[in-house]
């Protein structure tokens, strides 16, 4: 078994912003792999946010971001569970980088479930029409019209999205991940995004 020094859990801890117990049980686990150990942590963080995804998040914070030449802002409730995290550098940065996200890729809801019958109605008609105009067979084009709103998500659903700063990552696994990080519930509640000249329906 390897040696857990105390410079390889500070390592894991700066790179994870887990706490130092659990980097050096993950350190152990992943016999002294520092980017096993990550893995490691990433699925208990999982695990943990899963956990914690059922108490409410009655505090938190409204984050804004005006981009450059102010012609385009957005502000976003970032809920969580206690006064003590909002007020932590790690959920500032957190909410800061959503509401950046949001002006950059302008979602239109927040989560899957938060699609209208109607946007997904319309978006299936959509998606099935050009299936057939592109010739597909019947067989297969349910399963194709399935395939292509899993893309329709990813472009209107802020959690669906790739990060803007990081599109190895979706917002919503970033969010999962400060879960397992601040140990509390954390959930976007409501985002508004405002572009000069746009109308705001």
């Amino acid at each position: 078994m390897a040696d857990i020094t105390a410079q390889m859990v500070k390592e894991l801890r700066e790179r994870s912003g887990a706490g130092m117990m659990e980097c050096k049980k993950a350190l152990v686990e992943a016999n002294g792999d520092i980017a096993e150990a990550e893995i490691v942590l990433r699925k208990r963080g999982i695990a943990i946010a899963q956990k914690k995804a059922g108490r409410e998040a009655k505090e938190g914070v409204i984050g804004s971001y005006i981009h450059a030449g102010s012609k385009l802002g957005v502000l976003v409730e970032v809920n969580c569970e206690s006064d003590f995290v909002a007020r932590t550098e790690g959920f500032q940065e957190l909410v800061h980088g959503i509401a950046m996200h949001i002006a950059a890729a302008d979602p239109r809801f927040i989560r899957k479930e938060d699609v209208s019958q109607e946007a997904m109605a319309k978006e299936r008609e959509v998606q099935r029409a050009r299936a057939l105009a592109e010739g597909k067979p019947e067989s297969i084009v349910d399963k194709m019209v399935e395939g292509r709103m899993s893309k329709f998500y990813e472009e209107v659903c802020l959690y669906e999205q790739p990060f803007v700063k990081d599109n190895s990552i979706k917002v919503g696994q970033m969010i999962t991940d400060s879960v397992a990080k601040m140990g509390e519930n954390i959930s976007v509640g409501r985002m508004a995004r405002f572009k000069i000249g746009e109308d705001a329906g």
